[in-house]
């Protein structure tokens, strides 16, 4: 193949996405995680943000930033096992496992990251079994994937099926994945369910919980707290810092003995650099007003009746979420691009989620609430939705 055939190649794969309603383009932002932002040098109405508390820009995250930059500098410089593990590192890995009621945690740099490492480090030979959820989070079905185990896919929050799966096969090791909180639908796994059938089985359960750490529980820990299931119910938690939390990065939590093992054999953990110290230090900030202002998953709650209320009376078609993500199903991606550009051009911004980040003709408008929205934010959005839906 020569130099040409293959940008040709590249060209027309392109060109196929663009026909068929699939091309991606990146907005720029010129303004902070916010509601109102500036993107693409025009004011926009933002619902497309996983930024759930509102702590992205919040000041004494940015305070403990710079405080742990003056004091540490940007770069962490190496891996944690070398010399990247500071101070904010292991109080941050300590606060995660107590907002969790873990044992331990473990500081990942990225979520995609986490998963690939924990669910590699686990399954180690053809032998090995990964039963996962249809519509699992990419880095979830990636990292069964490239485990080289043998993957078992059930239907969506079906428990019958992913019981039958179980009694048919034997496995050296069996590791059940799923979200928490699935990030296209709004839905939440049947956690308890899940951990009968893993116990019941003897299989390792992880769940997923990126969407679910600080918008559900009491004290925000996640869909495990609202479930009242522990380390031994659910002995693998993974949780994401650059959604509710505001910052970015990932954490495991769970018992010891499994943080020690991940430790020792978690590729992606051991061979990157640990993220900036500046982090660690803004996350800590963070947990504390997650843990101590619950006014904003209670104004969370009530932005999100408002709009199913406003919604259900305009007759959209609504997905069954009572999280922050409240997809609005579509169908065509041609119709969802559509809506997604007529809302823009009215100063609001809702990502349209397209195939393959959603199964053939389910394409949507992924409209996420934060508790830096005000109900006339969600209203404003109401007015739109009717006028151009």
């Amino acid at each position: 193949m020569t130099n040409n055939s293959k940008i040709t190649r590249l060209l027309t794969e392109l060109e196929s996405r663009r026909t068929r309603h699939l091309y991606r383009r990146t907005h720029i932002a010129d303004s902070p995680q916010q509601p109102h932002m500036t993107i693409d040098g025009k004011p926009m109405l933002v619902f497309c943000s996983n930024d759930y508390l509102g702590l992205a820009n919040h000041p004494d995250l940015i305070s403990a930033f710079r405080q742990a930059a003056n004091e540490y500098g940007v770069g962490s410089g190496a891996a944690h096992l070398v010399s990247g593990h500071s101070r904010p590192h292991q109080q941050l890995e300590e606060a995660l496992a107590a907002f969790t009621g873990r044992e331990r945690a473990l500081l990942f740099s990225t979520g995609y990251m986490a998963n690939l490492g924990i669910v590699n480090a686990l399954l180690t030979n053809r032998n090995d079994l990964v039963y996962a959820d249809r519509l699992n989070h990419a880095s979830l079905v990636d990292a069964g994937l490239l485990s080289g185990a043998k993957m078992v896919r059930y239907p969506h929050n079906d428990m019958v099926s992913l019981g039958k799966r179980l009694r048919a096969q034997e496995a050296d090791t069996a590791l059940i994945l799923t979200d928490g909180v699935f990030s296209m639908d709004g839905d939440v796994a049947p956690v308890k369910k899940l951990a009968l059938l893993a116990r019941e089985h003897d299989a390792w359960l992880m769940v997923d919980d990126a969407h679910g750490i600080g918008t559900l529980g009491e004290t925000g820990a996640g869909l495990l707290e609202a479930e009242g299931l522990s380390q031994d119910d659910v002995p693998i938690l993974m949780g994401t810092l650059g959604k509710a939390l505001g910052t970015a990065g990932a954490f495991v939590a769970g018992s010891n003995d499994l943080i020690e093992y991940l430790i020792q054999t978690a590729r992606t953990w051991i061979y990157t650099t640990a993220q900036p110290p500046a982090i660690a230090a803004a996350t800590l900030a963070s947990l504390k007003l997650v843990q101590s202002e619950n006014w904003r998953r209670e104004h969370l709650q009530a932005l999100i009746k408002q709009f199913r209320t406003g919604a259900t009376q305009l007759g959209l078609p609504l997905m069954p979420s009572a999280t922050p993500i409240q997809p609005i199903l579509i169908g065509s991606s041609e119709q969802a691009m559509h809506l997604s550009r007529k809302l823009e051009e009215s100063g609001i911004l809702v990502t349209a989620i397209r195939p393959p980040t959603v199964p053939p003709n389910t394409a949507r408008l992924r409209v996420t609430f934060s508790a830096a929205h005000t109900a006339e934010d969600v209203e404003r959005l109401l007015t739109a939705l009717e006028k151009h839906y």
